[in-house]
C-alpha cells in the first residue's frame, strides 16, 4: 500500500534475436533461455509477449557470414532478416510497438558498430550515411522505433532528417544516448555473432568512458537537440547513478538496458541456488524505475510479466 515504485508488463520492452530458416529455435550458450528466433517462431513468441501486456519488441539479426562485408551493405537491403521480419510480424496486426536496432556490428567483417579504414578507426560522417539507408529500409518495411546504438557522432538528426525527407514523420527514434564501453556484452556479441569478428579490437573510441557520468549529460541533450523521441542508456544496474543524473537534467522519457551480461549472472546464480531469480529480476527492475527510468529493456521480460500479472 505504501510503496513508492511499481512496475508492470507495459514497462518492459522484450529483445529478440533473429535468424535465418524455418522452425528454428537456437539456444544461445552464454544466455539461459534465451534462443535465436527464424521468423516463423518468431512470430508465435511475439503473440506470447503481446498477450501478456508487453507494448514494444526490440529486434536484432543474426547475420550469415556470407552475409558480412566490409562496408555492410546488407544492413540496408531491403530484402534483409531484419526487413522481412517487420513485414511478417505486421501482417499479424500484433498491438505491440516493433523497435529495430540501427547499428552495422552484425554486418561488419570486424564487428564494429562502423565503417572503418585500414587501420580499424571509425570512420563517422560515412557510417552515418550507412545508418541513414538502413533506417530508410526498416522504415519501409513498417518499423516502429528507429534504435540507433552504434554512437557515432551526429547520426540521430541526419536519421531524423532522412526519415522525414521521404515522409516517415511518425516513425520514432529512441536513441541510445549513453552506451558505455561495458564489459558486460560479451552474451550478446556471442547471440549476433560478432564476438569473433572483433578479435582483441575495442570500441573504446565511440561507446563512453565508463568511469564518467557527467558526459552522459552532453550526449543525451545532443540526440535530444537532434531530434530523439526518448532516449537508451546502456548497461543498466551498473549505471543507476547516470539514469538518476539524466532524469534530474532532462525531461525526456528514458529506458534502461538490462544488459546481457546484467542477465546471464543474475540467470545463472538463480539456477545454482544463490538466489529465487525471480525474486532478484523483479527488484533489479524496481530498482531502475525507482532511478528514473520508464521502461526497461531485459531479456527476461516475458518471464517476469508472467509472475507480475499472476
Amino acid at each position: 500500500m505504501f510503496a513508492e515504485t511499481s512496475i508492470g508488463p507495459k514497462n518492459l520492452i522484450q529483445p529478440f534475436f533473429v535468424t535465418e530458416g524455418k522452425n528454428i529455435k537456437d539456444p544461445i550458450g552464454t544466455m539461459p533461455n534465451v534462443f535465436r528466433y527464424s521468423i516463423d517462431n518468431l512470430i508465435k513468441e511475439i503473440a506470447i509477449a503481446a498477450e501478456l501486456g508487453i507494448k514494444a519488441i526490440l529486434l536484432f539479426p543474426q547475420i550469415t557470414k556470407d552475409k558480412k562485408s566490409a562496408d555492410a551493405k546488407e544492413s540496408y537491403n531491403m530484402n534483409n532478416l531484419i526487413c522481412r521480419a517487420i513485414r511478417e510480424i505486421k501482417k499479424q496486426k500484433f498491438d505491440i510497438g516493433i523497435m529495430a536496432d540501427v547499428a552495422l556490428d552484425p554486418y561488419t567483417l570486424n564487428g564494429h558498430d562502423g565503417i572503418t579504414d585500414k587501420d580499424d578507426q571509425i570512420l563517422n560522417d560515412e557510417t552515418i550515411d550507412i545508418l541513414c539507408k538502413q533506417s530508410m529500409s526498416l522504415a519501409e518495411s513498417g518499423c516502429d522505433v528507429i534504435a540507433p546504438s552504434d554512437m557515432m557522432d551526429g547520426r540521430v538528426g541526419k536519421i531524423r532528417d532522412s526519415l522525414e525527407k521521404n515522409g516517415f514523420y511518425n516513425t520514432k527514434i529512441i536513441s541510445y544516448s549513453a552506451k558505455y564501453a561495458s564489459h558486460f556484452y560479451g552474451p550478446f556479441r556471442d547471440a549476433v555473432g560478432s564476438k569473433n569478428c572483433l578479435k582483441n579490437s575495442s570500441k573504446n573510441t565511440y561507446q563512453m568512458d565508463f568511469r564518467n557520468a557527467k558526459e552522459a549529460i552532453s550526449e543525451v541533450g545532443l540526440d535530444i537537440s537532434e531530434g530523439a523521441d526518448a532516449i537508451i542508456i546502456k548497461p543498466g544496474m551498473p549505471y543507476l547513478d547516470v539514469i538518476s543524473l539524466i532524469k534530474k537534467e532532462f525531461n525526456i522519457p528514458i529506458i534502461a538496458y538490462q544488459v546481457s551480461g546484467e542477465y546471464s549472472m543474475l540467470k545463472i546464480a538463480g539456477e545454482n541456488g544463490i538466489f529465487d531469480t525471480n525474486q532478484v529480476f523483479i527488484e533489479s527492475l524496481i530498482s531502475f524505475k525507482r532511478a528514473g527510468a520508464c521502461s526497461i529493456i531485459t531479456y527476461a521480460a516475458i518471464e517476469i510479466a508472467k509472475k507480475l500479472i499472476k
